[in-house]
């Protein structure tokens, strides 16, 4: 027991409060402050109110907006059917189609950038708005998926009995039920489709800008922080609104699980879900296209198939484009995602048990308080990685021994982007944990540790390794702060590719594809393993994802 004010605070809430306190910290130093800190420079360097009253902003944020606005609604339509195969189809292949569907969101964004320039070498606003969803399939498919594996398919079978057809049916009861899910899914894909950078610098050029580039551009290139600072505030402003309506969104769908808490069994389709059937496979093809080209891009010269560009990963390109080997690169994209991983594993999974704690403790405060932070939590792959990185620079000359010229900088910046995705995969299982059997310990004399050492992390370990994995592997090609923190001569793999893409020769664009076609292959196979240990008898055990 303590004492505050003269009233007595229980054990329990001063020690959750002090857990609470890590993820809290670790937002505060390696987000708020930098991004604070920038913004504030760019205000007091004034001109911030020219650039929010420039019409050209306007028509940049426009476009932003209405860009991501097409990737996810062309990534709601792609996801949809393959949702309905990963929830309610038997079919030999299914697990092959869950691993291959999951495969683009965690692929580099300057490797689906080369895929798609393999396809459109010019660029332009079609494979932009294409490549986003291509990224975000994933995340309707398997959100999706979570709720139609719960829905009751007797009120389907009910309404085509009284004459509905198939697709009346699918839009009067179907598709309502679905919509918490729905919403929730296409609430991330906006957000991670209006804060996309790599594929934007690929496919766009000069001559398509979103509000993610234009800060970078200002940035680095200009020196405007004025400008980056006002550009800053518009893109936060819909990042905030789009993590409101999916945290919203979120609760209805969990709340719509638990009304359906049976779950269904898949089955063989009949009749016309033979049409839907091949509609997801369709998708799953589109969806190999651009790493087939990718492959075939790589082992493709002016003089025929050749291996060239592999063979000069051990070099530093032609007219010594790098100053360090494509290998060194790869091993320094090694080093930094495993340093990353376990910084964003210790915060993540602190910061899922609070949110759980908090939701389960009595009064509305606590509540608010949870969902008040669920939200914080995601913020960081909202906000402008540039402008996170230069703040980076700006501030942490500040903490002891200077992180600015420390090997942790490009980790703690990967941490900072994977911690998101890791409570959001290991937060869904922690709350399905039956509270009864965490009460039964309790009664029995288990201390708080105890349950949850005994009781929790058996339950939710596999989803935990999974976590891991999927976050290593996000690290390993994350591509826009590390593009701005990464030094020169230690650069990660993906900095690399994007150097030797910009620079003459056709070895140099061979051996970045080829290096490319590396870190696909190990995210291939990492993502394999992953959704392998991460089910249990066919049922997804790692979250939303």
């Amino acid at each position: 027991m303590a004492l505050a004010h003269g009233r007595v605070i229980p054990a329990r809430t001063l020690g959750l409060t002090l857990l609470g306190l890590l993820p809290v910290a670790f937002l505060v130093v390696f987000f708020a402050w930098p991004v604070v800190a920038i913004v504030g420079r760019g205000f007091s360097a004034g001109g911030v109110d020219t650039v929010l009253g420039d019409p050209q902003t306007w028509r940049l944020a426009g476009f932003t907006l209405a860009s991501a606005a097409a990737s996810t609604v062309v990534a709601v339509l792609a996801g949809l059917p393959v949702a309905y195969l990963l929830a309610r189809v038997r079919l030999p292949g299914v697990g092959l189609a869950r691993t291959i569907v999951l495969v683009p969101f965690v692929l580099p964004t300057v490797v689906v950038g080369l895929a798609f320039r393999a396809i459109w070498p010019d660029g332009g606003v079609l494979p932009l708005v294409l490549a986003n969803a291509f990224f975000n399939v994933a995340v309707v498919a398997r959100t999706v998926a979570g709720l139609w594996a719960h829905l009751d398919p007797r009120a389907t079978e009910a309404a085509r009995a009284l004459g509905a057809s198939p697709w009346r049916a699918f839009r009067s009861v179907t598709l309502p039920a679905l919509g918490p899910a729905i919403a929730s899914a296409a609430a991330v894909v906006f957000l991670f489709c209006a804060t996309s950078f790599g594929v934007v610098l690929i496919l766009g050029g000069g001559s398509y800008r979103t509000l993610e580039t234009e800060i970078y551009l200002r940035t680095v290139d200009l020196l405007d922080l004025s400008g980056a600072a006002a550009l800053s505030l518009i893109q936060f402003a819909a990042v905030v609104a789009a993590l409101v309506l999916g945290a919203m969104a979120r609760r209805k769908r969990e709340n719509a699980v638990k009304l359906r808490s049976a779950q269904v069994t898949a089955r063989r389709p009949r009749g016309a879900e033979w049409w839907t059937v091949g509609a997801a496979v369709v998708v799953l093809g589109l969806l190999l296209t651009p790493i087939v080209s990718l492959l075939l891009e790589s082992v493709s010269t002016s003089d025929g198939w050749s291996l060239a560009g592999y063979r000069a990963l051990n070099t530093v390109g032609q007219n010594d484009a790098l100053q360090v080997s494509g290998w060194i690169a790869a091993q320094n994209s090694l080093a930094a995602a495993t340093d990353a991983t376990l910084l964003a594993m210790a915060v993540g999974l602190v910061a899922s048990v609070v949110l759980v704690a908090l939701r389960r403790s009595p009064g509305g405060l606590a509540r608010g308080m949870g969902e008040t932070m669920d939200v914080a939590l995601m913020l960081p792959l909202g906000v402008s990685a540039v402008t996170v990185g230069f703040g980076y620079l700006v501030t942490l000359d500040a903490l002891p021994g200077d992180l600015r010229t420390s090997p942790l900088l490009v980790p703690f910046a990967q941490a900072l982007v994977i911690m998101p995705l890791v409570v959001r995969m290991i937060l869904p299982v922690l709350r399905a944990v039956d509270v009864r059997l965490r009460q039964a310990a309790a009664t029995l004399g288990a201390s708080p540790a105890r349950v949850w050492r005994e009781i929790d992390f058996p339950l939710v370990a596999r989803s935990v390794v999974a976590a891991a994995g999927f976050g290593y592997v996000v690290a390993l090609g994350e591509f826009g702060a590390t593009s701005f923190l990464a030094r020169p001569d230690a650069p990660t793999l993906p900095v690399a590719v994007a150097t030797l893409i910009s620079r003459p020769g056709e070895l140099n664009n061979q051996m970045a594809y080829a290096a490319c076609a590396l870190l696909m292959v190990v995210t291939v196979v990492a993502v394999a393993l992953i959704d392998r240990f991460g089910s249990v008898r066919g049922r997804s055990t790692v979250g939303e994802f």
